[in-house]
């Protein structure tokens, strides 16, 4: 199954996957924090399960690089130090380059239509000052990344998009929405419609890397 990062919540199949969901949301949202504890079985009576589904949860979200399973001290909620932050948006650049290398000679008229009205959306929840414009900005993002249909390629970049929810929405806490946030959206679907497969790559490569530097001057301990 593929997760999701819209507002529309994912249906979950199985308890693992709904324990697995509920956990990951908590996370995007920051109710835990970096070096929090998760205790299975106040989770497990928060859903109304088990404790068996929530610790193969645990497994999960420590595959994801969200958690850590220690011993003695269980699972253990993980924070990204700058270096850290900064490898995600390195990685999150290259996988979302090429997922738009994949993507574009599958693009049509209809596709840049939808990639028009989620820019719109984005652009009016930043005018709101609602924290709906990061739910708003990742719909951007996995509209197009996932129109590459490679499954694999597609859960690797959305794991990438929650670990970075947290601080996404410590920065629309901390700072105004850069002036510039719709004009480089813009510049990106201008670089789509363009059909030129490198130059779009590029574009994708060097919007997300320009993140890394905001972020980093307000998610990171001592930098606000």
């Amino acid at each position: 199954m593929i997760t999701s990062l819209s507002s529309s919540s994912p249906v979950a199949s199985t308890a693992e996957e709904e324990a697995y969901l509920y956990l990951q949301r908590s996370l995007r949202l920051g109710r835990y924090k970096a070096g929090d504890r998760l205790i299975p079985e106040d989770i497990a009576a928060e859903i109304g399960m088990s404790r068996m589904p929530v610790r193969e949860a645990f497994r999960r979200l420590a595959a994801d690089g969200l958690v850590t399973l220690r011993p003695n001290r269980g699972c253990v909620v993980a924070g990204l130090t700058l270096d850290e932050l900064n490898e995600t948006f390195e990685i999150r650049s290259v996988l979302e380059g090429l997922a738009v290398r994949l993507a574009l000679p599958k693009m049509t008229a209809e596709h840049f239509e939808e990639l028009d009205r989620l820019l719109l959306r984005m652009e009016r929840a930043g005018e709101a000052g609602s924290s709906d414009w990061v739910l708003r900005h990742q719909e951007f993002h996995a509209y197009i990344y996932g129109l590459s249909a490679r499954p694999k390629l597609i859960r690797q970049i959305a794991a990438l998009h929650v670990a970075i929810e947290p601080y996404m929405r410590i920065w629309l806490d901390y700072a105004e929405k850069p002036l510039s946030a719709r004009e480089e959206h813009q510049a990106l679907i201008d670089a789509l419609r363009s059909g030129d497969v490198a130059q779009a790559e590029r574009v994708m490569e060097d919007h997300v890397l320009g993140t890394a530097s905001l972020l980093a001057e307000f998610a990171t301990p001592g930098r606000r």
